[in-house]
C-alpha cells in the first residue's frame, strides 16, 4: 500500500501549496489593484517504466491579472486606470514598479499610492504645493485649483510580470512595460477583488486536501492491518 500512500502525501502537499495561495488572495481581497496567485500543477511518474502510478505537486504560481471589480467610492482621490494598464511609482531603491491601487494620498506634498510616490509622464514624481487639495481628471490631469501640477503616467504590462509587494508588479525575463499615448483614469472608483471567487477556491481546494488526507489516512490503515495479518501467521 506503500505506492498509496505516497500518491496520497504528494496530493495533500500541493493542495496545501494551494491553500496558502488561495489564503492570502482572500486576505487580500478587498485591497485595492492586488492581483491574485494561481498554482499550477503537474503530474510525475514514480519512477522511470513505471506508468500506473502518477504523483501530483504544485509546480510554479503565476498572477491572474483578470480585471477585477470597479467599486463606485465617489472619493476623488480613488482611481482605476483603464483596461489592463498600470500606473507607475518609485520606490526607495530608485527603481520603478507599477500598481492599480488607485487609492492615492498626499503625503509630504507628493502624490502617493501605497506610500510610493506617482511617477508623472516626465519621469518625475508629481509635487503637491502646500496646503493644495488635488483634484483628478479623467486624461491623468492633476490639478490643484485651476493649475495643472502634473500628470499621471500609465503604462501597459506585457509578457512576464512579477509581484513585488501586495500590489506592486513589474515585467520579468520577456516582459515589457509600454507606456500609453492617452492616460485613462475611470474618477471615484476602485478596483477590488471578489470575495465569492476567493471563497469558493477556498472551499474547492479544502475539499481536495480533505480528500487526500482521508486517502492517506486509510492506505495507513490497511498498510497496518496487513502488518498485523502477517503477525497472526
Amino acid at each position: 500500500m506503500s505506492n498509496g500512500l505516497y500518491v496520497s502525501m504528494a496530493g495533500a502537499a500541493a493542495r496545501s501549496e494551494q491553500l496558502d495561495a488561495i489564503s492570502d488572495n482572500l486576505a487580500n481581497v478587498q485591497t485595492p489593484g492586488f492581483r491574485s496567485t494561481k498554482v499550477a500543477f503537474q503530474s510525475f511518474l514514480a519512477s522511470p517504466g513505471v506508468t500506473d502510478k502518477v504523483f501530483p505537486a504544485a509546480v510554479s504560481s503565476g498572477l491572474d491579472m483578470t480585471p477585477g471589480q470597479q467599486v463606485v467610492t465617489d472619493s476623488p482621490m480613488d482611481v482605476v486606470p483603464d483596461g489592463m494598464t498600470f500606473m507607475a511609482v518609485g520606490q526607495s531603491n530608485g527603481a520603478v514598479a507599477y500598481t492599480r491601487n488607485g487609492a492615492l494620498q498626499v503625503i509630504n506634498n507628493t502624490l502617493v499610492s501605497g506610500g510610493l510616490p506617482v511617477i508623472d509622464v516626465t519621469g518625475k514624481p508629481i509635487a503637491i504645493p502646500p496646503d493644495g487639495e488635488p483634484r483628478l481628471d479623467p486624461d491623468g490631469s492633476v490639478f490643484v485649483g485651476d493649475q495643472i501640477v502634473g500628470r499621471i503616467a500609465t503604462f501597459e504590462l506585457t509578457g512576464n510580470i512579477q509581484r513585488l509587494g501586495a500590489t506592486l508588479y513589474a515585467p520579468g525575463p520577456g516582459g515589457a512595460a509600454t507606456p500609453t499615448a492617452e492616460p485613462v483614469l475611470a474618477v471615484g472608483e476602485l478596483e477590488m477583488g471578489s470575495p465569492l471567487e476567493a471563497s469558493i477556491g477556498m472551499i474547492t481546494a479544502q475539499r481536495s486536501y480533505d480528500m487526500s488526507i482521508k486517502a492517506l489516512e486509510t492506505y495507513r490503515s490497511l498498510d497496518l492491518k496487513a502488518v498485523e495479518i502477517g503477525r497472526v501467521r
